[in-house]
């Protein structure tokens, strides 16, 4: 109990150093937390892709449509269970800016692949009913204060036109990693316009969704799938979903391992910081410890009292920091929610700020430390300042 007390008068006896040293550490473990978290919400899809769920596309690029006809023939492939399909729709509401994820898909075979997106019964009910009705994520119908009933307007950009569309669903994610700012309507709805103004368009889907019985049969399925159709008109590439979400990650894997090598740059400038602090320290603190020495005191004793004012400095910081990050990051999610939909600060990155924190503590006090026990008593006594 003295060391502790020991450890807490050294630790305040330079008062605004100690101060300005808590707060260094709480703003680089806050920016350490922020940056972890753009990192996590980058992979957020691809952590909430579903082991048993495909996805199958045109092999040579996502932009090249499929026959409508595949459906019946990837029901038929064995392991199969559910096939749904729809089209990257890429409308625009009001303006470029208010962008968000919206498709035309066949609803009922869709939800049924995405259990995770719970509907009010009735709302499900009025959603499969209108052709024209469209469903919203909670938090996209919070941003534009829509509700059931209302009526909004996409301009459509690779469907050109203005689409007319009225909202009969607004679902929730059944936890926190579900995307709930997507925007998705009747593939119908789609397909029978553009047959009445577009016919060359009609009858083609961008993607296939594909639930499986197993996912240990997953990459059969994929090949089965992929044989059906090679050396047709239009050839496909079935993966797995978190592979689907995965190869746009690759596409920007540069940005991401940049995110991460800053993260842990901030907490090596910090390190330096820290260590400058309790160098400072330990050096006007060389004849206390001399004394310590001449009245028997060991060199673990010192070495506690070192390592123990690191870490209690950095675990002050490290808590603040810690705090600060969740109101910082539901702000920036707010802000960001268009390129971030999921932008939650997981467990994973509070352990990662607790691991920074402590080898903060622990390297910042290693060379006062050994400066502390190696000297001599004579010297230390010796030394003024």
């Amino acid at each position: 109990m003295q060391v502790l007390k020991l450890i807490f008068k050294n630790a305040f006896r330079h008062r605004l150093r100690t101060f300005l040293t808590i707060a260094g550490i709480s703003i680089a473990i806050l920016a350490f937390g922020l940056l972890r978290t753009v990192v996590d919400a980058w992979y957020a899809g691809v952590e909430a892709s579903a082991a048993n769920r495909l996805v199958s596309r045109n092999a040579i690029s996502l932009i090249f449509p499929l026959p409508l006809s595949y459906k019946e023939k990837i029901r038929q492939v064995d392991g199969v269970t559910v096939v749904s399909y729809g089209n990257w729709f890429g409308g625009i509401y009001i303006d470029e800016k208010n962008f968000f994820p919206n498709f035309a898909v066949e609803p009922k075979s869709y939800l049924e692949l995405y259990p995770e997106y719970v509907f009010q019964p009735d709302q499900l009910a009025a959603l499969l009913r209108d052709r024209k009705g469209f469903a919203a994520g909670r938090k996209l119908a919070d941003k534009y204060k829509w509700k059931p009933g209302d009526t909004v307007i996409l301009k459509g950009t690779i469907f050109p036109g203005e689409w007319e569309f009225v909202l009969r669903g607004i679902y929730k994610g059944r936890t926190k990693s579900v995307d709930e700012t997507q925007f998705f309507f009747h593939w119908d709805y789609l397909n029978e316009t553009l047959k009445k103004t577009i016919a060359a368009r009609a009858d083609q889907v961008g993607f296939y969704m594909i639930g499986v019985k197993n996912p240990n049969i997953a990459s059969n399925v994929t090949a089965a799938i992929d044989k059906t159709f090679k050396n047709s008109l239009a050839e496909t590439l079935t993966e797995t979903e978190k592979a689907f979400q995965m190869s746009f990650i690759s596409m920007s894997e540069a940005i991401v391992i940049a995110i991460q090598l800053v993260s842990f740059v901030v907490i090596i400038i910090i390190m330096a910081v820290m260590a400058n602090t309790m160098a400072m320290s330990a050096r006007e603190r060389i004849g206390e410890y001399a004394v310590f020495k001449t009245l028997g005191f060991g060199g673990m004793y010192i070495a506690v009292l070192v390592f123990g004012e690191s870490l209690f400095i950095s675990a002050t910081g490290c808590v603040i920091g810690t705090i600060l990050t969740f109101p910082a990051a539901k702000a920036f999610g707010n802000e960001m929610s268009q390129f971030f939909p999921i932008f939650n600060v997981s467990v994973n990155t509070i352990y990662l700020d607790v691991a920074a924190a402590f080898v903060i503590g622990i390297t910042a006090a290693i060379i006062p430390t050994y400066r502390a026990v190696s000297i001599r008593i004579a010297d230390g006594l010796r030394r003024i300042g």
